[in-house]
C-alpha cells in the first residue's frame, strides 16, 4: 500500500504527467511486490526556487527535468526488491526522464498508521 509523491519543476504537460504516474504505477506493480489496483499517487509542480537540489550530488548531471519521488510504504521491502525497482522505475521513465534526473526515496510505515476510509485504522496483518 504505497503512497507516492511526484515533485518537478512546473510546465510539464498533462500527457508528461501522466507518463511518469503510469510508468511509477508500473514500475511498483511489476518490481516492488504491489497489487495492481493499489495505486495513490500524488503529483507536485513547483515554481522557480521551490524545488532545491544539487545538480551532481550522489549521480548527475541533473538537469530542470529533475523529479524526486518519495514512496511511504506500509511494509519493508527486501534489499534486492528494492534494487529491482529502482532499475525498472528508470528503465519505465526513460523515454520521458533521463535515469540521472530521477531521484527516490523510500519511508516505511506500519498498518497502523493507515486508514483507508471511514475514521478506521488498516488491521494488523492487512495486506501492504
Amino acid at each position: 500500500m504505497p503512497f507516492a509523491r511526484i515533485s518537478l519543476l512546473k510546465g510539464k504537460p498533462p500527457e508528461y504527467l501522466r507518463a511518469l504516474s503510469d510508468g511509477l504505477h508500473r514500475a511498483l506493480v511489476e518490481s516492488y511486490e504491489v497489487p495492481s489496483e493499489d495505486r495513490f499517487q500524488t503529483i507536485h509542480q513547483h515554481g522557480p526556487g521551490e524545488l532545491i537540489f544539487d545538480r551532481h550530488y550522489r549521480g548527475g548531471p541533473r538537469s530542470d527535468d529533475f523529479v524526486l519521488i518519495h514512496i511511504v510504504a506500509g511494509r519493508a521491502r527486501s534489499r534486492a526488491v528494492k534494487e529491482a525497482f529502482y532499475r525498472r522505475l528508470a528503465e519505465e521513465l526513460a523515454a520521458s526522464v533521463r535515469p540521472e534526473d530521477v531521484m527516490v526515496v523510500i519511508s516505511t510505515t506500519g498498518a497502523e498508521d493507515w486508514s483507508f476510509a471511514g475514521g478506521v485504522m488498516t488491521p494488523i496483518g492487512a495486506p501492504q
